[in-house]
């Protein structure tokens, strides 16, 4: 059930599209432990000019190889937000080649109520979730 928005410049083949995705989706699994199939991403395509990502004075160096990751979800633990952190970035640096400094990472969270996976219904409240 987490929603995931992944934010990119624009560029990247299908192939290392789906893997990047793929790689998100097993790291959100392990961290929240959220079931296999409870898999919603969206991506959205920019062209480098429509992203400004700075550094917040960190000093990372972003690279067109950005990845933005705009997550909704019900509450969970700071331990699982920080697991999430460390496993995102661990993982699509080892596995599709992005450097942690190109990865930026939000959560936003809500309730049962804030839900609907279609039928016009709150599954979380019907109880069939």
């Amino acid at each position: 059930m987490p929603l995931l928005r992944f934010d990119l410049i624009e560029g990247r083949d299908e192939k290392s599209l789906r893997k990047l995705l793929n790689t998100a989706h097993n790291a959100m699994v392990e961290a929240f432990n959220v079931p296999e199939r409870d898999r919603y991403q969206i991506v959205h395509q920019h062209p480098s000019n429509e992203l400004i990502i700075e550094d917040t004075g960190l000093g990372l160096k972003r690279s067109s190889n950005l990845v933005i990751i705009s997550i909704v979800s019900k509450a969970r633990t700071i331990s699982q937000k920080e697991k999430l952190y460390a496993l995102l970035a661990q993982k699509l640096e080892s596995e599709c080649g992005v450097s942690p400094e190109d990865l930026m990472i939000s959560i936003t969270e809500n309730g049962d109520a804030d839900w609907s996976f279609g039928l016009g219904e709150a599954q979380f409240l019907t109880g069939k979730l």
